[in-house]
């Protein structure tokens, strides 16, 4: 799992060469320019950018008026074996996996089968951090907006603990989306102890439904017909192939049941920019609230502004996290945000509720990260945004 700056979009825009301020907006759609001539020099300066960045492949969707409105792929998705990436091209979300987690979870907490500001330590007997009074007071509110004190990820070097009380201040936490998804399990859940693994610092996991569960209550019902957890075999021959910042084949990794029931709500799910796209359509421009989708009060709270982050010296603009959700505060309004990085795959997706518009890009090379930062969503947020 990449760091926690790779993965703030605040940071990341600190990162890129543009000046005093990361973007400047227009105010008027006549002053944005024609919609398709953006596009057409998209179309011609992609190909020249993953070429200059050594990045095999990229995909991308246009959400304009509350639709997909244009999508493409370009380049390889896999440089040895010379395939090409297309619209059904699956890449790792990384952490845009988030979002999608957080939407799940608000729905059970509109159900009743969890309370979005009760103890988690409610609804298991199991201590995630041993020995910490202030355990008790990390709720899944917290979690979602970053708030647990929790660290991104624990390692060998770094045994798992709370930096500070729960609630005090932002801290970005896969560890905390992980603690959450195990409550999710235990409720709504199901546990295969037979099949299990270890991972950082000794952890042991055991494989869950997880990626059923979602499947069920996200994916299919939103018509994300090519997104999943585990990498079937079906998956695997959708799938992108990572590759390392000179544009090298790295190996085909293969997500387990088991890699899922640690790492899925924060950061496994497998997909293609225009199912993300989907996701995002039904968060800007919802269908009537059914047994899957939001109601209108779950929905509000979710994107609602929860805690402030940091924002570096200088900046022109303030940055909060909703549940699930970075939100730029800009003068044109807010944009909901989530970036993904796992080794050798990259993406960003960005979307204003109030124009019902936004965009997904995806792509499968080290140097994607920089490649997307550096040259593409100055322009991306600008124009379509």
């Amino acid at each position: 799992m990449a760091l926690v700056g790779r993965r703030e979009f605040l940071v990341r825009c600190g990162r890129t060469a543009l000046g005093a301020s990361c973007f400047s907006f227009p105010t008027a759609a006549k002053e944005r320019g024609s919609w398709q001539r953006h596009i057409n020099d998209l179309e011609k300066r992609i190909p020249q950018l993953l070429l200059e960045s050594h990045v095999p492949g990229l995909s991308i969707a246009i959400i304009k008026d509350g639709r997909v409105a244009w999508r493409r792929g370009f380049g390889l998705k896999d440089a040895e074996a010379t395939t090409s990436v297309d619209n059904t091209t699956m890449f790792e979300a990384g952490s845009m996996s988030k979002p999608v987690f957080a939407y799940a979870v608000m729905k059970l907490c509109e159900r009743g089968v969890i309370d979005l500001d009760a103890p988690l330590t409610k609804y298991t007997k199991e201590k995630f951090v041993e020995g910490d009074s202030r355990l008790d007071l990390i709720t899944a509110r917290l979690v979602l907006c970053h708030a647990t004190g929790l660290p991104n990820w624990r390692s060998n070097e770094t045994p798992l603990k709370i930096n500070f009380t729960p609630g005090e201040r932002w801290s970005y936490s896969g560890e905390g989306y992980h603690y959450l998804q195990s409550i999710v399990t235990r409720l709504v859940g199901r546990t295969d102890s037979s099949r299990c693994g270890v991972y950082e610092e000794g952890y042991r996991i055991c494989a869950t439904d997880f990626g059923d569960y979602m499947a069920a209550n996200v994916l299919t019902p939103f018509g994300m017909t090519s997104s999943g957890y585990v990498c079937t075999e079906a998956i695997g021959k959708k799938m992108a192939r990572p590759h390392d910042k000179n544009g090298l084949a790295l190996p085909m990794r293969r997500s387990s049941a088991v890699d899922v029931a640690r790492y899925g709500s924060a950061g496994a799910l497998l997909t293609t920019a225009t199912d993300y796209a989907k996701f995002l359509i039904e968060v800007i421009d919802p269908k009537p609230s059914d047994n899957c989708r939001l109601n209108a009060a779950s929905r509000k709270e979710m994107l609602r502004p929860q805690v402030e982050a940091p924002t570096p010296p200088g900046y022109p603009f303030r940055s909060s996290w909703a549940l699930g959700w970075q939100v730029l505060h800009l003068e044109r309004g807010d944009v909901h945000c989530h970036g993904g990085d796992n080794e050798g795959f990259h993406s960003m997706s960005a979307t204003s509720l109030t124009r019902r518009s936004g965009f997904v890009v995806m792509n499968n090379g080290e140097s994607g990260y920089e490649m997307i930062q550096t040259h593409l969503l100055k322009d991306l947020i600008d124009q379509f945004v």
